[in-house]
């Protein structure tokens, strides 16, 4: 086992801070600017078409039927969250900078996580089938929710935000890549299975590219001139706390719904992630792009504590259930 793995750090977000330092560095400025703009236009929707590929309409519907779990994670994600960031407000400015609150709403109006939720739930002992419907169905809806609810919670800062015109830029560079990928999946479905490390890599590649040029852009803006030392550090404690009411919510509100525990997994892991994979692309089209880098630092630093947090979860609950079934294999 790897320093990294023993220390539950994920290295990709490891390529993300050497990409955020190289931007600093290096931000790329005129003809350079432009070329990677259309770049990661190009990148954007490629991810996406892989996206609707890779969702399986079997998969979803094999969970479909507990409506009760998937209408608590949606509120989890797309209620319970937005209304903890409006909360934060009154941290604002003497612990929380106006830029970095705006960056906690857009985080809190993401999307679930579909990969590491799934997988989570998986080592946890959870009920897998409800996780991929849950987790692909807060994917999905999130292409739509999502610009709504930045619009709304933008607006609620007195911050000005054409609604209409970041949904319809959204359906055009996101939802229609991501339905032509879903349609050609009876033809390229066994490629894309054959593939999936190629795929992955190329959505890696496709975040880091709009990671690069975001903090080029906001570089150039003057972006270290308004997040300081002091502005990362209440970010990371913000993420800790923020993560923790939600998981202990999740938690008892599934008991006290009268959930088992292998559902309990499920809307503890599928209703307290946010997804760095759509959040980073959505906010290129949602935002200018000397706005970007500060709009998605909270969520690269709550997709890391989110990871290490439920890494931690899933061990916790796995043995759990083993012992669960332990003991129901001594009762027969």
């Amino acid at each position: 086992m790897s320093w990294l793995q023993r220390l539950r750090i994920d290295s990709f977000l490891l390529v993300l801070i050497i990409v955020v330092i190289l931007a600093s560095l290096f931000p790329c400025q005129g003809a350079w600017k432009t070329f990677f703009e259309h770049l990661t236009t190009a990148a954007i929707a490629l991810l996406f078409f892989m996206h609707g590929a890779k969702l399986s309409r079997a998969a979803v519907i094999a969970g479909i039927s507990h409506w009760r779990l998937h209408l608590l994670v949606l509120f989890s994600t797309f209620a319970l969250f937005p209304l903890l960031g409006l909360s934060m407000e009154f941290l604002v400015p003497d612990y929380l900078s106006p830029t970095v609150y705006l960056g906690f709403l857009y985080l809190c109006a993401l999307p679930a996580t579909v990969q590491s939720a799934i997988a989570f739930t998986s080592v946890a002992g959870g009920n897998v089938a409800a996780a991929i419907c849950s987790a692909s169905a807060s994917s999905l809806l999130g292409v739509f929710l999502s610009p709504l609810l930045v619009g709304a919670l933008m607006h609620a800062q007195g911050e000005g935000t054409d609604i209409w015109h970041a949904i319809g830029a959204i359906i055009l560079q996101l939802m229609v890549p991501f339905i032509i990928g879903h349609l050609s999946r009876p033809l390229i479905a066994k490629w894309v299975e054959r593939h999936r490390k190629l795929i992955n890599l190329t959505d890696r590649s496709s975040i880091l590219l709009v990671v690069y040029t975001a903090f080029s852009a906001a570089v150039v803006e003057g972006i270290w001139q308004r997040i300081d030392g002091w502005s990362l550090l209440m970010i990371v404690i913000m993420s800790m706390l923020l993560l923790t009411v939600v998981l202990i919510f999740n938690t008892y509100i599934a008991r006290w719904l009268g959930f088992n525990t292998a559902d309990e997994i499920t809307i503890v892991f599928c209703g307290s992630k946010k997804s760095l994979a759509n959040g980073i692309p959505m906010a290129n089209v949602l935002f200018s792009a000397s706005a970007v880098g500060a709009m998605v630092l909270p969520l690269m630093i709550f997709h890391q504590i989110q990871l290490m947090v439920c890494a931690v979860l899933a061990q916790r609950y796995a043995r759990k259930t083993a012992q669960q079934q332990a003991d129901a294999e001594v009762g027969k």
